[in-house]
């Protein structure tokens, strides 16, 4: 692996590291019933079953196939069910497909991760055979499969939503319903030059490297999170019909989807209610805004008169207020830092092929792996999505 995707990563990896991380996934699941794990509602979503067989995937393909001698392949064709998006590892199942894959059925693909994780504890628990370039590559592996426990979450919300009962996931499971207690307030940041990026060691992806300068102009940015209270007034005061609040794809997406609310939102004599995945719960004006894309958060700061923060004014002005519930929409597009360059092979296809169309999130959100956060991270996602948990921080310039 190319070590520009890691520099600085802790150079050695623990049976107990391992574990902690692949059985937080199988936790996760541990509600789902056996018919849970199959559907993919939408293309974007994935089913519970992929997601637990590519994780696996990710270390059989990455590690044991490539680095230890003798390694027996649990079932030739699951590289190609269980592929991703990596051209270089050859052909795969069709994104939109992974939910009609029936077979192989949800005990074999437990079965599946049982076999690996085997060889991996053998293999991590020999350290002599563990170089600093495969440690750096199966912490990569862990960090991957945390950000597929996120998805895990999200996506089996947007299924469990489809069905007219509203199923329960768990009855502790309302990641969202966190109040905003802060009293609203602004940051002001001067003008000046500030320093963007990942520095020091630990893990960080190779779209968080090329610290580098920019110059922001003043700004002031909102202490505290957009709560529902605050977009019932947008929508009340017709902000989904008003098309002089939009950007002309966002007015396109909300006229040809009908959309008219956050995602999971239902209005009931005269009540906001939303589904999460402890069932329906009424809405609380004061829990922060989830489940918004960026046309709506966009739409919302040209309500209020204000706009959204660029990712670099946002890095910038982190330490000074708290993140981490919601992913926070920022008004930068996804981009390469200075200085970027593609790895070499398989896990330069991680983060670079996707720096089109698709606009930066902050932060990290209350469905994010523990310690799976910092204030350098840059998520990503199309305009439009709003099936994971984010909000709105507002900012403007003074």
């Amino acid at each position: 692996m190319n070590e520009s995707l890691i520099t600085d990563a802790p150079m050695t990896i623990t049976v107990d590291d391992y574990i902690s991380v692949r059985e937080r996934t199988t936790d996760l699941a541990s509600p789902l019933t056996i018919e849970d794990h199959i559907p993919q509602p939408v293309y974007f979503a994935s089913p519970p079953k992929w997601h637990l067989a590519h994780t696996t995937w990710f270390f059989e393909q990455m590690v044991l196939k490539e680095h230890v001698a003798n390694y027996e392949e649990f079932h030739p064709e699951f590289s190609f069910y269980f592929n991703s998006y990596y051209n270089t590892l050859g052909a795969r199942t069709l994104r939109a497909d992974r939910g009609s894959i029936t077979r192989p059925g949800v005990e074999e693909v437990y079965a599946y991760r049982k076999h690996v994780d085997s060889a991996m504890k053998s293999f991590v628990s020999e350290p002599e055979q563990v170089t600093t370039e495969i440690a750096e590559l199966i912490i990569l592996g862990l960090n991957h499969e945390q950000q597929h426990q996120e998805l895990m979450v999200t996506d089996f919300k947007y299924a469990f939503a489809l069905n007219h009962v509203g199923p329960v996931y768990h009855p502790e499971a309302d990641f969202a319903g966190k109040i905003e207690k802060q009293p609203a307030g602004w940051i002001q940041m001067e003008e000046g030059v500030y320093e963007i990026g990942f520095e020091g060691k630990g893990f960080h992806f190779d779209n968080e490297q090329g610290r580098h300068k920019v110059y922001l102009h003043s700004f002031a940015i909102a202490e505290t999170l957009v709560t529902n209270g605050e977009f019932i007034q947008f929508i009340e005061d017709g902000g989904y019909q008003r098309h002089e609040l939009w950007l002309d794809e966002g007015w396109s997406w909300v006229q040809q989807n009908e959309i008219s609310h956050p995602m999971y939102w239902v209005k009931e004599e005269g009540k906001w209610f939303r589904y999460t995945l402890a069932g329906y719960k009424e809405v609380n004006p004061d829990e922060m805004l989830c489940h918004v894309s960026f046309y709506e958060a966009n739409a919302f700061a040209q309500w209020k008169g204000m706009r959204l923060p660029t990712e670099f004014e946002w890095e910038a002005a982190s330490n000074h207020f708290n993140w981490g519930e919601r992913w926070e929409w920022t008004n930068s597009a996804y981009l390469a830092y200075p200085q970027f360059k593609i790895a070499e092979g398989a896990v330069g296809e991680y983060n670079g092929k996707f720096m089109i169309n698709q606009m930066v999130l902050r932060g990290a959100s209350c469905a994010t792996a523990p310690g799976h956060s910092r204030n350098t991270y840059r998520n990503f996602f199309h305009p439009q999505y709003q099936w994971q948990y984010s909000g709105i921080r507002l900012a403007k310039s003074i």
